[in-house]
């Protein structure tokens, strides 16, 4: 009887045995089964790699300036008794702009120009009288004199007199006013600065080796902060004749116009300097490349080949698509486009989105769906 029992039980056991050895085999089958089962393509977008005329381009920065500008001050002292000028305000050549009170030297002018009446008399008398030898020469000498003393006194009050006011030197555009009616003024005390925004320079400096690349005439584009997505053409229009002794750099100035006003003098310019003779280049979308320590790399579309050399087609005839990843030299980036100098031939198609899923022979899918594109429309950096 017990030995009858030890028997089932080692059947029994015998049994879960075979069991488990049988499912664990057709585990492994299936697992098999579906490694050898073919990966489905994964799709991706795709651009076309095309050679266009590539102008070089030399980044630099510099500092607006005025065509004209000037800090007002007066050369003298006194109290302001007169404004004629408003903040901000556009005021054109000779206009008035301040008067300090000139009640002195006014009254000091009037007394030299009676001074100067007088001494006009006795000369008129004195070249008569002289003629006739009714005066000395002597006597006429000193008349003469008297009559140049007095008019020199007489030119001397009224340049003083005009140190009494300030106009505008030049039209322009005048800023905050730092002074009031009644303030007294020391001389060289700022009154308002006076710019004329009607063009403005942009002075820049360029590297010695960069020195034959420039010349008078050449255009230039300049981009600021406050307008990022404007660009303002300007014009080089002075090269200075020697280098920078501590940079070795030499100080380029480029004219640029300003009808509306939006520049102002001392905003920070980002500037593109157009080399001459533009090249024909491959350029890519800026999308398409991976940025990497050890390299950059792009995955061009490929079509499969066999161990004979032949191209390898689906179930519908069409070759099989693949991605090959290529590391490639890259140049400027511009407007979205990356210059390609190494590694990419004109017409070749590369991956512009679902890099993130590809390695080099994995077998892809073009895809006409516009948010693939969209979901990697910037560049990787692994």
């Amino acid at each position: 009887m017990l030995r009858r029992r030890m028997l089932i039980m080692l059947g029994v056991v015998l049994l879960v045995v075979l069991a488990l050895a049988g499912y664990k085999a057709f585990s492994i089958y299936t697992m098999i089964q579906g490694f050898a089962a073919p990966k489905p393509p994964i799709s991706v977008a795709v651009a076309t790699a095309t050679e266009q005329p590539w102008q070089a381009r030399l980044p630099t920065v510099g500092t607006l300036k005025a065509l004209q500008g000037v800090d007002l001050s007066l050369e003298t002292d006194g109290t302001v008794v007169d404004l004629q000028f408003e903040s901000g305000q556009k005021v054109k050549a000779g206009q008035p702009l301040l008067r300090l009170d000139s009640a002195v030297e006014s009254a000091l002018l009037e007394t030299a120009q009676a001074d100067l009446g007088l001494a006009q008399l006795d000369y008129g008398r004195g070249s008569q009288l002289v003629g006739s030898q009714a005066i000395s020469k002597g006597e006429f000498d000193r008349l003469s004199a008297v009559l140049k003393k007095s008019k020199a006194s007489v030119n001397q009050l009224k340049a003083a007199l005009g140190k009494k006011s300030i106009v505008a030197p030049f039209s322009g555009t005048i800023g905050i006013r730092q002074v009031d009616v009644g303030d007294y003024v020391a001389s060289g005390t700022m009154i308002a600065t006076l710019q004329d925004l009607s063009s403005l320079y942009v002075d820049f400096f360029v590297p010695e080796q960069s020195v034959p690349k420039i010349a008078i005439g050449q255009p230039v584009e300049v981009i600021v902060a406050a307008y990022p997505g404007q660009t303002f053409p300007g014009t080089i229009s002075a090269i200075n004749p020697k280098l920078e002794n501590s940079t070795r750099n030499m100080q380029v100035r480029a004219t640029l116009a300003n009808p509306n006003g939006k520049l102002l003098p001392g905003m920070f310019a980002s500037l593109q300097v157009m080399l001459p003779d533009p090249q024909s280049r491959i350029v890519v979308p800026e999308s398409a490349i991976t940025y990497t320590l050890y390299g950059n790399s792009l995955y061009v579309v490929a079509e499969k080949k066999a161990e004979d050399g032949s191209l390898e087609k689906d179930d519908k005839g069409q070759p099989i698509l693949i991605a090959e990843r290529r590391f490639i030299e890259t140049g400027e980036r511009r407007d979205g486009l990356v210059m390609i100098t190494k590694g990419v031939q004109n017409g070749e198609k590369v991956v512009t989105a679902g890099q993130i899923k590809l390695d080099n022979g994995a077998h892809i899918a073009i895809s006409d769906d516009k948010t693939l594109a969209e979901k990697n429309s910037q560049p990787r950096a692994d």
